[in-house]
Parts: structure tokens; sequence; C-alpha cells
């Protein structure tokens, strides 16, 4: 089959979407794209086997956008996997860090490292993306510019790291999801995950009379986000995450009450929980 044994993922080779595909999928070969949209694309075309998608990350929430494009991506969720972002520092073989006087990153990183940066005097500069400004600066070798990015990052453009693991919080992890053409809606490990989205009928309380079948048939629901269909402020979706299977009584019937109140839903995938879920 064409696109077997490639995983797709937004950015840079480097970037912490490439790292999660390794870790998640190793021995598959990293497809990069420029937007989330050509990953679901590669996927749908056959250019890909997987897609690896950011969903959401500890300290900045819901990845923008995402949420929107799953349900129509015509995508099944296979598996989450939780990566701990880890940021590195790094420059041109040979620099020290004394030497650094400004670093290029991802907007989101910046914030996260500000201790550190503050403390050796480094000025931050918001880049596109952190692989792509560790590129860039092997192609230029700018002196006295650095990069935060993944150490994987520099391993690829042949960058020196002169110091890991700075960023202020120890807790930054960001929610990946492994999707791809076909669902697999085996029983495959103790603890399961079921994500959906849905709409609930026009009528008084029906969200409210909807999510009481999760907690009257004992189901956590570790996820409820709503977003706006098509711009419209009355036109309103729904994404969930709870914590089981379908074909658990519990999860049956609780799915059974949401469909009576609900004009459309769609489950995304069943697919286990990662270990680092419960830690």
């Amino acid at each position: 089959m064409a696109g077997n044994g490639v995983i797709a993922f937004q950015g840079e080779l480097g970037a912490y979407s490439h790292e999660a595909a390794n870790r998640a999928r190793p021995g598959m070969t990293p497809l990069p794209c420029a937007t989330f949209e050509e990953v679901i694309d590669a996927v749908r075309e056959g250019r890909a086997e997987l897609a690896m998608l950011p969903v959401e990350n500890s300290t900045y929430g819901r990845v923008a956008d995402i949420h929107r494009l799953l349900p129509e991506s015509g995508l099944h969720i296979l598996d989450e996997h939780f990566l701990r972002v880890r940021i590195a520092l790094m420059s041109l073989p040979g620099t020290k860090l004394e030497e650094i006087r400004h670093v290029r990153a991802h907007l989101v990183l910046l914030p996260q490292s500000a201790r550190f940066l503050r403390t050796h005097g480094i000025a931050g500069h918001a880049a596109a993306d952190s692989a792509g400004a560790a590129a860039e600066l092997a192609r230029t070798k700018t002196p006295g510019e650095g990069v935060l990015a993944s150490e994987l990052a520099a391993s690829i453009y042949g960058l020196e790291v002169l110091a890991r693991d700075i960023e202020d919080h120890g807790h930054n992890t960001t929610r990946f999801l492994v999707m791809g053409r076909a669902p697999d809606e085996r029983r495959r490990g103790d603890r399961m995950m079921t994500t959906f989205v849905f709409e609930v009928r026009n009528i008084p309380a029906a969200l409210y009379k909807a999510m009481g079948g999760f907690a009257t048939n004992g189901v956590n629901m570790t996820k409820l986000e709503s977003y706006m269909l098509d711009g419209s402020f009355t036109a309103t979706q729904f994404y969930a995450d709870i914590e089981g299977h379908p074909e658990d009584e519990n999860v049956r019937l609780a799915l059974d009450e949401l469909r009576y109140f609900t004009s459309y839903l769609h489950i995304l995938g069943t697919y286990p929980a990662d270990p680092r879920r419960h830690e």
C-alpha cells in the first residue's frame, strides 16, 4: 500500500511532533508537512499511513483549529501519546553559552524558558517554527545566535546543545493523537479511551440532559469542549473524551442516552490510554 510505514506530522524535521512520531511509532519514516491540513491529506491520499497530530498542551490548552479539523478529516484515532516537552538551547559547534546574545524559537517556547534567558541575559525572538529556526541557523551560521528546540533538531541540523531542560516548569506536556484511515475498535488494554463529537438537539437543557447519562452510569468524562461551527453563534459542536470502551455496559448506556438528546454524534476513535495519563 502506498504510504505504508510513513507517519506524517506538521512542522520541520526535528519538531516536537517529529519527536512524538519517533517515540510513538519507532521505525516509521517521518513525513514533514507545512500544515495540519496537509498532514491529514497525506494520510487520506495514501502518501502516509498515519498522522501524528497535537491536540492539547498542559500549559497552553487546546491546539488551535485541531478540534474543527478532526471530525472533517475522515480519519480515526488509533492511539494517544503524551510527550514531555524538553527545551534545549543550541547553537553552532564551538559556541560557548556566554557568547549567546539572542535566541529564536516558536512563540510558545520563549515564555517557558523566561527564567533561564533572563538569568543569562539572552533576548528571545519569535520564529514561525523552532525546528525551522534550527535549520536556518545551520544554514546562515549567524554568530552569537542560538535556538530553543528539541535535542532531535540539534542532531538533525548539526548544532551543539549548550543547555538542556531549561524550561521554567517540569510539567509541560503535549498530548498527541495517532490517526489512520481505518478504525481499530479492539480492546487493546485495561484502560481504554473513547473520543467523540456531538451536537445537541434544540430543546431546553439538552446539554445538561445529555451529560446526565455519563454521571448516572459512572462514566468518567475527562474532557468536554465546545466550539462554534462555520462561524455561527448558534451552531455549537462539542468534543469529548471519556474513559472506557463503547462495548462496556456503562459506556453503552451513557452513549444511548446521549444519542437521544443529540442531532449528531460521531465517534472519532477508541484507543488505549497512554500510561502517563494517570501519573
